[in-house]
This record gives structure tokens, C-alpha cells and sequence, in this order.
């Protein structure tokens, strides 16, 4: 089979390759999947980087956290899954950039009818983000406002839809003046252009010099360092992703430390997954992984934890696929498709 693997960090576009490799055989409790399309992801270009904790590459290392696919061959003591159905597959050693891969059976989730394949590539990671950063983690009130940074991006557009659902407040950052009409008109309440003056000043202009109680950053550097600076003396703030590689400086302005209790906390959805049973964020007694699952397609059937449909590439086109991924103004996600040949269990 044809696998996309990397021999050592770097930029993705330098050292991702296509590889031959035996197509693997699942062991116990585990499952083949033959992948239709997985997404191509920040955490999935921080992660070829080197900077993303949590998971370390054995080289040469596979790739691909997400990803749609057909259930192929069934390991011992496999079950939940049967060989034919279609299943988004969260693997979280990577490696669904290929034309196979092999998965504990618990991870490959029975995709829901009549969601097509483009949304199932993407059915975990964001709209779970999504769900348990805004009414879990944060557990943002009606009516509150939630600031965020990286507005347009996939995630971003449905934190948008699903705080509007929620009655939530959204002041969302971009940095482009031509994206503002555009959140605007998928329900933001409003947008302001970071390249347009200090974040923090142009929060309080809008709410008050109280600042907001609730922030959501992938950002950090001084775009999280200014969001910071526009929490309210109770705010908390969620830190999901490093997109610049630099430093959050909250202790450059001692006014910040020194008086209130604002909140800096790290968001990874590696971490709370397997702790949803545990978490306290659904009912006692509930499947909070079956209950997390029945919200994200409700919301997805729904049209608010959408992925927007972006360019398809072949295994072979993986510099071209990531450099667009990260390119400016890009519309969509970007995906790594294998062609179906069987198209079994499609809908």
C-alpha cells in the first residue's frame, strides 16, 4: 500500500514522502480500515513540526490523525464495528495519510447515514473541540461574551455557529479586513482585524473596560498575549494550539498577576477524551463518549458543526495539499483522498 511517512521534523512540505509499505494486519481489538479521505489538520502539520506533545513519532513516522474509511478485515476479539461498514477513524498514533490503517475497533465510530464522506473525514476532532470548549470546559453562559482568535478557520466558523445556537456572544479575531463580512454573516456579533491595532484595545472598545470572562486561542504569541490582557479580573482564557510557536508574556504587565484571578488553561482534546466518563461534563450514568457522539451528529445534521469542503488531493500530491492548507485565504478543508474502488458501505 502507498503511506505518507516522515524520516525526521520539519516543514512538512521537505519531509513528507510517499511510501511503499505492506498493508498491516490488525491485531487484537483492532481493525483495518481501508481510508476514503482524512483531513489535513494543524495538529496533524505541528505534529510533523515537532510540536505537538502528546504523541511522539517512531521514525520514519506515519501521519494522519482523522479520517473516513471502510471497515476491511476485523482483528481478534474485535467488536462494535463490522467489515464492510463505514466508520470515522480517529487514530491516534497517526497514520490514516495512507491507503490503510490499523486501529483499536473502539476508535473507529460507525459513521451516521446520510452524512456524506467530506463530513465524517472531519467528524472528531473539531466538532468535539467545539462541544467540549465552549459548553464543558468554559461552560460559557447564555448571553456571555467568548472571545476567539483564528475566526475563519474551520474550528473557528463552528464556534461562531454553535455559540449563536447557544446564545453566546462571539468577538472573533482575523487577520484580514476581507473576512469580516464573511463571519459577520455566519452569526458572529463581532469581528475585529488584529492587524488593525492592539486586540486587547479593540475588545474593550467593544465590551467595556471590564474586558470579556471567556477566551479561546490557537494562536498564542502576542495575539494570545493580548487577548490575555482583554480577560475581566475573573476571566479564563483556553489555549488549544501554538500556531506562532511563541510565548503567551502575561507577566510583561504586572497589573495582570497582581491583581484578580484571571486563568490561563491548555486545552487537548488527547487529553479529555478518554476522561469524558470521569469528567463530570454529562449526566451520571451517561455514555459520555455515546453522548458526545449523538451531539456531534445532531449538531452536524444541523448544519453548525460543518466542515466547509475544501480541495481534494491524491496521497502523491501531499506537498501541494499541506502548502495549501496554510496558505492564505484558503476556503475549506483540505483533504488526502484515496479513490474508492468497492464504494461499499458509502451513503
Amino acid at each position: 500500500m502507498k503511506a505518507i511517512e516522515f524520516d525526521a521534523y520539519g516543514e512538512p512540505a521537505d519531509v513528507l514522502a510517499v511510501a511503499d509499505r505492506p498493508v498491516p494486519e490488525p491485531g487484537k481489538g483492532e481493525v483495518r480500515v481501508r481510508i476514503l479521505a482524512s483531513p489535513v489538520n494543524p495538529s496533524d502539520l505541528l505534529y510533523v513540526r515537532g510540536h505537538y506533545s502528546g504523541v511522539e513519532p517512531k521514525f520514519p513516522a506515519p501521519v494522519g490523525f482523522e479520517g473516513v474509511g471502510i471497515v476491511d478485515a476485523l482483528g481478534p476479539e474485535a467488536e462494535g464495528v463490522v467489515v464492510g461498514q463505514r466508520v470515522a477513524a480517529v487514530n491516534g498514533k497517526g497514520g490514516n495519510w495512507a491507503e490503510y490503517a490499523v486501529l483499536p475497533a473502539g476508535s473507529s465510530l460507525p459513521a451516521p447515514e446520510g452524512i456524506s464522506s467530506e463530513q465524517v473525514a472531519s467528524f472528531v476532532i473539531n466538532p468535539a473541540s467545539a462541544i467540549l470548549m465552549v459548553r464543558h470546559v468554559l461552560a460559557v453562559p447564555r448571553g456571555e461574551w467568548l472571545l476567539q482568535s483564528a475566526a475563519g478557520s474551520e474550528l473557528g466558523r463552528m464556534i461562531i455557529r454553535l455559540a449563536q445556537r447557544d446564545g453566546i456572544r462571539t468577538l472573533n479575531v482575523v487577520r484580514r479586513r476581507e473576512s469580516v463580512a464573511e463571519l459577520e454573516a455566519l452569526g458572529a456579533d463581532a469581528v475585529i482585524v488584529s492587524t488593525e491595532g492592539p486586540i486587547d484595545e479593540q475588545v474593550h472598545d467593544i465590551v467595556g473596560r471590564q474586558g470579556v470572562k471567556y477566551a479561546i486561542d490557537p494562536v498564542v504569541g502576542q495575539t494570545g498575549t493580548d487577548m490575555f490582557k482583554a480577560l475581566d479580573e475573573d476571566g479564563r482564557m483556553l489555549v488549544y494550539g501554538s500556531l506562532t510557536g511563541e510565548p503567551i508574556r502575561i507577566g510583561e504587565d504586572p497589573r495582570l498577576i497582581l491583581s484578580g484571578r484571571r486563568t490561563l488553561e491548555v486545552f487537548w482534546l488527547g487529553y479529555w477524551l478518554p476522561r469524558l466518563e470521569e469528567s463530570g461534563f454529562y449526566p451520571p450514568g451517561t455514555p459520555a463518549n455515546s453522548q458526545l457522539g449523538k451531539d456531534i451528529e445532531a449538531l452536524m445534521r444541523d448544519d453548525i458543526l460543518v466542515t466547509s469542503p475544501g480541495r481534494a488531493y491524491s496521497l502523491e500530491e501531499v506537498g501541494t495539499a499541506v502548502a495549501q492548507a496554510e496558505s492564505v485565504g484558503r476556503n475549506g478543508k483540505v483533504l488526502l483522498t484515496v479513490p474508492d474502488t468497492s464504494q461499499a458501505g458509502t451513503t
